[in-house]
Parts: C-alpha cells; sequence; structure tokens
C-alpha cells in the first residue's frame, strides 16, 4: 500500500520562478487496486508518481510503503515501484533492446537463464518480436520505444506497476491491445496499477478508481460510477469525458430520465431500459 501524507512538492523553492506542484495532498493506493489518475498538464500527475518509488522527495509531507517513509528506507524501493514514463526516450539507455529489458533482472541478481525468460516474456507482452533483442533502441519509433520501456519495467515484476500516459504514440489497434494486456496482467499477478492519462476513454475501460488532478490539488477521488456523478464537473474545469457519456448528458438535458454512463455496454442497457420505459415495443 502506498499512502501520501500532506505531501506538498515545491519545484525551484525560494526562487522568483518557485511553483508548487502538488498541494497538500492525501492519497491511498491499495494492493491490488487498478488507479486512473487524470488531470490537464501541469496539474502534477507526473511530480504525484515520481514520489511513489523516491525519484521525487516531498517538500513536505510523507510518502509510505506498507507503512515505511520512501524518503529514509533503505530496501529496493524501486524493484517494489516500477515507472513507465511519458517520454520513454527518458529511460533507455542500453546499446540493444536486450540489454536495455535486461538491466532491471541483472540488478536484481537473476541468473542468465531466468533473465532470458524474463526477457522474452516481456517482448511478447508488448507484441514485439524477438529478432528485435540485437536492435539499437534508439533506432526505433516512438511508439517502439514506448514499448520497450513498458517491457523493460515489466521484466522485473513489480509489485506496484505505474504508467504515464502509456500509450502515447500507438495507433488505435495498438493503443487497444497494450492496455488490454495491463489489465489481464493485473488481474493474472493481483499488481498494484496506476495509470496516468488525459483520456477518460482509456481510464473507463480499466480502472476501479479515479483521481482527479486540478491546480496541484486533489480535486475529486471515488469509483468510476462516483466520478461520472460529476460529470458536468469534469467538463467545467476542461476534463474530456467519454463520447457515450455525452450523449446521455445531452439526453438528460432534454428532459429524459436517464442514467450517467459512460461504456457502450451501459449505454446499450440504458437506451433498453428508456425504451421499455418510454412503451416502444420495437
Amino acid at each position: 500500500m502506498i499512502t501520501f501524507e500532506n505531501v506538498t512538492h515545491v519545484y525551484n523553492q525560494g526562487m522568483p520562478n518557485q511553483r508548487v506542484a502538488l498541494d497538500d495532498i492525501n492519497l491511498r493506493f491499495e494492493d491490488g487496486e487498478f488507479v486512473g489518475i487524470i488531470g490537464h498538464t501541469g496539474s502534477g500527475k507526473s511530480t504525484l508518481i515520481q514520489h511513489m518509488n523516491g525519484l521525487l522527495k516531498p517538500t513536505t509531507g510523507r510518502v509510505l510503503i506498507d507503512g515505511q517513509n520512501v524518503s529514509t528506507r533503505g530496501l529496493d524501493i524501486n524493484l517494489n515501484v516500477g515507472i513507465v514514463f511519458q517520454y520513454p526516450e527518458d529511460q533507455i539507455f542500453e546499446q540493444t533492446v536486450f540489454k536495455e529489458i535486461a538491466f532491471g533482472p541483472q540488478n536484481m541478481k537473476l541468473d542468465s537463464n531466468e533473465i532470458k525468460k524474463r526477457v522474452t516474456e516481456a517482448m511478447d507482452f508488448v507484441g514485439l518480436p524477438e529478432d528485435m533483442l540485437e536492435t539499437s533502441p534508439f533506432d526505433l519509433s516512438g511508439g517502439q520505444k514506448r514499448r520497450i520501456a513498458i517491457a523493460s519495467v515489466i521484466a522485473m515484476r513489480p509489485r506496484v506497476l505505474v504508467l504515464d500516459e502509456p500509450t502515447s504514440g500507438l495507433d488505435s489497434i495498438g493503443k487497444k491491445n497494450i492496455l488490454q494486456q495491463i489489465h489481464d496482467h493485473h488481474k493474472k499477478e493481483k499488481t498494484t496499477v496506476v495509470l496516468v492519462s488525459h483520456s477518460m476513454e482509456e481510464v473507463t475501460q480499466h480502472v476501479d478508481r479515479v483521481v482527479v488532478l486540478e491546480k496541484a490539488k486533489v480535486k475529486m477521488e471515488g469509483k468510476i460510477n462516483e466520478i461520472f456523478e460529476r460529470a458536468n464537473e469534469l467538463r467545467e474545469i476542461g476534463l474530456d469525458i467519454p463520447r457515450i457519456s455525452v450523449v446521455f448528458l445531452k439526453l438528460k438535458e432534454l428532459g429524459y430520465d436517464v442514467k450517467n454512463v459512460y461504456t457502450l455496454e451501459q449505454a446499450k442497457a440504458e437506451f433498453l431500459r428508456l425504451k421499455k420505459h418510454l412503451g416502444f415495443k420495437k
């Protein structure tokens, strides 16, 4: 479990360009949860997740993993919390794809057979062929680099998997496949997953709970259905909501007694309910 207790983070504290990136954040991420974090650029999303494994330290407040302070704890936090950054080139540095993915498992002191197994499994996870293993990752496309960055973290099998805009640079099929793989991985391994995204469409398909950040603060948090009860508030702060939700909000405005929905399955059920309520036979 990861706990944020009154966490504030200030960049360039005391300087003319001082900026508060997190402002008195209190959050809990439970074991086995799938949490979505959404918000505009600059709302604090990336700063928040970098506190989860000690890459950044709070200016004030504490971040705890299993009750122990991340800032002072001597255990291998990075092996417990794996982060895939928004820009994959920021975390790629090895000469070949194999070495890049194997870097984490090697630091875990695993034997060569286990390392090879994990590299192969991670490549399969992100949908890349094994004949790419001796390629330089710097020669790959942006989408391929993102897949390699995800594979590098998956190979370490962290307890907590944090993904910052993991589908950026992928086509629609690639986005769907990666998110489904992450979803299946979460279900199979009971891994805690934190998904940072600007896309409500992505978030609503997979997460259990949503945290909405705005101007360095937690604007709202709750289960998906709780958040969409406040869909108009999301729109007011400029966040996109699923297109199907827009349709049902419009129906509400027109006077129809409909619920807020955010998936096609819910929309189908609600249309059938409305049809029956209005007395249509066909």
